[in-house]
């Protein structure tokens, strides 16, 4: 198996043409709720009257148009939410706002500064190379009593040698204290964590094919220590 490194992987068309959440809205058929089970905004609304504000980083968030929403009904209510979307393409929808940050850059290397109560990733797991990785470093960026929730389909997971999928991977995210809906396939943390995988990362393949998703993604392959 040939495996792309992560900056090569970035150039594939499968990753960085990605079109998964470019039309994607905050509510409705297409819309983060039902992606997520739940309405972000009554979330992050819980948090402000705990906690007097709320943060909300939304990871490869595509053109910001379920962001720019939100933050369209935040501005109104006058809300004290800071929403920040990251994608490794920024064909951004303009957008002018003092409460919405969009960020163009690679989610192998970037982090942010601060804790969030929300951190969210609309079915861009499927094309990261260390899709692990995100996630670990994703439960450390909440608050005590965030939540982290992603799509993540552990068949795009593949244990060496022989790059098979293993249901190793869901038990080890499960004893880490991360929840894992496979039917659903969804991942959900709750509270900052600091997540210690047994998995090293060598590599993706963007030949993957179709999951679930019936849209190409990546293969991320690990050895086991």
């Amino acid at each position: 198996m040939h495996y792309h490194d992560d900056q090569k992987l970035e150039q594939s068309p499968v990753v960085a043409n990605c079109c998964m959440n470019r039309e994607r809205d905050l509510n409705g058929t297409n819309g983060y709720d039902v992606e997520l089970g739940f309405q972000p905004l009554k979330f992050l609304d819980d948090k402000v009257v705990q906690n007097g504000m709320a943060r909300w980083l939304d990871l490869c968030c595509g053109s910001g148009k379920a962001l720019i929403q939100a933050e369209n009904f935040i501005r109104c209510d006058r809300l004290p939410i800071e929403i920040t979307g990251v994608d490794l393409v920024g064909m951004f929808v303009a957008h002018s706002s003092s409460q919405l940050t969009l960020i163009e850059a690679s989610l192998s290397a970037w982090s942010p500064v601060g804790s969030f109560d929300l951190i969210t990733c609309i079915h861009g797991l499927h094309y990261i190379g260390d899709k692990l990785g995100l996630v670990s470093r994703a439960c450390s960026w909440l608050n005590h009593d965030g939540l982290f929730v992603a799509n993540l389909d552990t068949g795009n997971l593949r244990l060496n040698p022989g790059g098979k999928s293993s249901r190793a991977f869901a038990k080890v995210l499960r004893q880490a204290g991360v929840e894992y809906q496979p039917r659903k396939r969804l991942l959900r943390c709750e509270g900052h964590r600091g997540l210690s995988l047994p998995f090293t990362y060598v590599g993706a393949d963007d030949e993957a094919g179709p999951n679930y998703t019936k849209q190409p993604v990546v293969n991320s392959y690990y050895e086991q220590r």
